[in-house]
């Protein structure tokens, strides 16, 4: 059980939000540069990453050393350095890349703070609309273009009335693949390609699902705390914990969720 009363939640909060600040500052001139170029990281297809990528990632470690040096961190690019503190920083400095270096305004940067029960704060920013979405330690909220609000969830709904989000059409395996055709032929409407962005929406009250497989655990950690703060639930293809990636079926309510995990739940 997390005990909450020995986190300095001021500081913490503070320093996820001087984070995401530098974050910002550093990437967005690398977005819609004409100079910008992207490497492969996969062996096969295509897993791209940039110097925005690298560089953000190393312009947040940078405050992490400076104001929390001895918590954790584990990021997407740099990979892990261990802390004293029982804290993790997970970071993702472009969640995506594709999105990224194609121009679309769907990647973000996500912080998390974890612990070993998993992440208990997280932000999911996206630095070119101005949108950063927060949510945990008695956080729920979304400042942006538009003003500030509290976020929350739209609530539990049929499945036949649902928006269901994913990023890739094919969704992983074949056979993931078409558990999740089983879930949008039931859904009112399926849509595709936002990356980190729609978790946002989720917890923003705006859709009902994402179902996605084969995720990292910076990934899913940001958006995880975003969305139970926000009312939200976020379980494996199981109904277990999703904080170590994989399969995720995030929600809205549980109505949603049980009826999309009675299908999910059937591939082994």
């Amino acid at each position: 059980m997390r005990d909450s009363f020995s986190l300095d939640i001021e500081d913490i909060v503070k320093t996820a939000h001087a984070v995401a600040d530098a974050a910002r500052e550093t990437v967005l001139p690398y977005f819609r540069s004409e100079s910008l170029t992207a490497d492969n990281k996969a062996g096969q297809g295509f897993d791209p990453v940039t110097e925005g990528d690298r560089a953000t990632e190393r312009a947040m470690r940078d405050v992490l050393a400076r104001m929390r040096p001895q918590d954790g961190i584990l990021g997407e690019e740099y990979g892990t350095q261990a802390g004293e503190s029982g804290l993790t920083w997970v970071l993702d400095p472009i969640d995506g890349t594709r999105g990224f270096m194609s121009g679309t305004p769907t990647w973000g940067v996500l912080i998390a703070v974890s612990d070993q029960n998993g992440p208990f704060y997280g932000i999911v920013d996206q630095p070119y609309i101005g949108e950063r979405f927060e949510g945990g330690l008695g956080h729920s909220r979304v400042v942006g273009p538009m003003g500030e609000r509290q976020l929350r969830v739209r609530g539990e709904r049929s499945l036949d009335d649902a928006v269901l989000y994913t990023t890739f059409p094919e969704v992983g395996t074949p056979e993931e693949g078409s558990a999740f055709k089983a879930v949008a032929s039931k859904a009112k409407l399926t849509r595709y390609g936002m990356d980190c962005y729609a978790y946002a929406l989720l917890a923003a009250g705006q859709i009902d699902l994402v179902i996605e497989s084969g995720l990292q655990i910076y990934d899913i950690q940001a958006p995880l705390a975003v969305i139970e703060a926000a009312g939200g639930i976020v379980t494996d293809w199981q109904g277990g914990p999703a904080h170590q990636g994989g399969r995720v079926l995030a929600a809205a309510g549980r109505q949603q969720h049980e009826a999309a995990l009675e299908i999910l739940s059937r591939v082994a």
